[in-house]
């Protein structure tokens, strides 16, 4: 893996269920060439891990702060991770 190569877990809070979340999450890391997953959470809250480079999973964390049209995001939850070398982006 490239030294540049970062990972982070994200827990996105609010209305984040039965909006299409998962699906434009996906969408917004394939655009920035990221790979990782995106789940619905049983609390109501969305998990993301997305990895790449750095740059790329910043501007992911900036949109995933807003989320799609629909979306209201009351808080994010940041943590840093090991990248996996994982491939693709794929929903649970």
């Amino acid at each position: 893996m490239d030294a540049g190569t970062v990972r982070t877990r994200v827990i996105v809070r609010g209305m984040v269920q039965g909006v299409g979340f998962r699906a434009n999450t996906r969408a917004e890391a394939g655009r920035l060439a990221l790979t990782g997953f995106a789940r619905n959470r049983p609390d109501g809250s969305v998990e993301v891990e997305a990895e790449g480079p750095a740059a790329g999973v910043g501007e992911l964390l900036r949109w995933l702060r807003t989320g799609p049209r629909w979306a209201e995001v009351s808080s994010i939850e940041v943590t840093e991770l090991e990248p996996t070398g994982d491939s693709g982006f794929r929903l649970g």
